[in-house]
């Protein structure tokens, strides 16, 4: 069913003292909906406090712009990419206009059809249509729109080509984390052969790499380690947003597909997620936030090893841990390493799902001090040579290559380098895949 979010609510302050601004101000805005009734004069006098407690503010918010998603410019287009066509959209709860609609709304919209767009079909990638499930999902049907909505994370990965029968294209709006390992670009990967087999175009609607669409940064894959987590032979953050991400895909691998990207206006490389003035919406359940997309790079990288990285708690991929983890020391040796960007705390939690669920951890939390400066691939390193030369027998390792999917990086691990050794074995790989991936690019 198409996404509909809960309204936001000004809560009122507590009895129990002065509310809290998470924006770190005086808690005003919080106040405000219990100190004033609804009177013209009095709403009036909320608009100007809240005018100046913006103002006041101002200085600690980042400065945004107003970046159109693909959807929204192909709305403002008058849906000229798709105009006239019976169409199938690969989405989830990520798809989603500036005005809240979502992109299954949109294109049943009677904007929409005044353009002469049908949509007939609908693909739901890994969790689901509403980003919701960690588990397999099956097919559906929208109860909204009574379309079908086939699953890609079911017992296929694929759609079949009697799925793609009848249509004139398919468009994807999937909002990616800039990760390699996040599934939703080997969705993409797989979409290509489909279409060109269909013969029809893949219509993108493109959305921002949200970490920043700048820094390259980790191994590259090596090409026998290609799986459902590894599309292609591209480093763990590879700052490529879909639509770029699928053209490189069509001309590396000589797919042949017909890709048709509906560019963003106004977003630029440099620019983190909530500096788009685009609305987050959590991609996967473990996917809370932009600092959790910041620190999946490298924190995500650990969890196929015998660690908890924090599903099951409140802040997944801010924290790592496990029961035989002693917090304290790891916490000391990283310190002590100087990594740029982000601080370390010792701590013990319980997960109450996933790795380790209902036993007692000892962790890390991982706090992004400086984003900017953060390397989020080599924190990921530097977590697990302390892991190796402080648990050499605890700390089970064996499967920490599925994920980083590069032999050379692992066999380095396993001799005992350092983490500035292993990061400096990156640099090369990392200039040619920076020239591979220069011509693609389109912001």
């Amino acid at each position: 069913m198409p996404y509909h979010p809960e309204s936001q609510r000004i809560q009122p302050a507590s009895h129990g003292g002065p509310a809290k601004n998470t924006l770190g101000g005086s808690g005003a805005l919080w106040r405000l909906a219990s100190e004033y009734p609804t009177t013209p004069k009095r709403t009036a006098a909320i608009e100007a406090d809240t005018r100046r407690a913006a103002r006041r503010l101002s200085d600690r918010v980042p400065i945004r712009r107003e970046v159109l998603a693909g959807v929204d410019v192909l709305v403002a287009d008058g849906f000229r990419p798709i105009a006239g066509k019976r169409i199938g959209l690969v989405t989830n709860a990520t798809g989603r206009a500036r005005d809240g609609r979502s992109t299954i709304e949109v294109l049943v919209s009677e904007e929409a059809k005044k353009a002469g767009v049908k949509l007939a079909a609908l693909f739901s990638p890994e969790h689901g249509i509403l980003s919701d499930s960690d588990a397999k999902v099956e097919d559906q049907v929208d109860p909204t729109t009574g379309i079908a909505i086939h699953s890609l994370y079911g017992e296929r990965r694929r759609p079949l080509p009697e799925e793609l029968t009848g249509l004139d294209a398919l468009v994807l709006d999937v909002q990616d984390v800039g990760t390699r390992f996040y599934t939703y670009i080997t969705t993409t990967a797989y979409l290509q052969p489909e279409v060109a087999r269909a013969k029809i175009p893949l219509v993108i609607l493109d959305r921002p790499d949200p970490i920043g669409g700048a820094r390259v940064e980790g191994p590259l894959a090596d090409p026998d380690r290609i799986s459902f987590t590894v599309a292609h032979t591209i480093p763990v953050r590879y700052g490529m947003t879909p639509g770029e991400l699928a053209l490189l895909y069509d001309d590396e691998q000589k797919i042949g597909a017909r890709i048709e990207v509906v560019k963003m206006r106004g977003w630029a490389r440099g620019l983190w997620y909530d500096e788009t003035g685009l609305e987050w919406v959590n991609p996967s359940p473990n996917m809370r936030s932009p600092t959790e997309a910041e620190l999946y790079p490298g924190i995500g990288l650990l969890e196929t090893t015998n660690l908890s990285v924090g599903r099951g708690t409140d802040t997944p991929f801010e924290l790592i841990g496990a029961p035989w983890l002693d917090g304290r020391r790891l916490a000391a040796v990283l310190s002590a390493r100087k990594i740029p960007g982000v601080a370390f705390t010792p701590i013990h939690f319980m997960p109450v799902s996933s790795t380790f669920a209902g036993e007692r951890c000892g962790g890390v939390r991982f706090t992004v001090t400086h984003r900017d400066a953060l390397r989020p691939v080599a924190l990921g390193l530097e977590i697990a040579v302390a892991l190796r030369d402080l648990f050499p027998v605890d700390w089970k390792r064996e499967k920490f290559l599925d994920l980083l999917a590069n032999r050379d990086t692992f066999e380095r691990l396993q001799k005992g380098e350092t983490a500035d050794a292993i990061v400096r074995s990156w640099k090369k790989p990392l200039e040619e895949f920076r020239k591979r991936r220069a011509k693609y690019l389109m912001y």
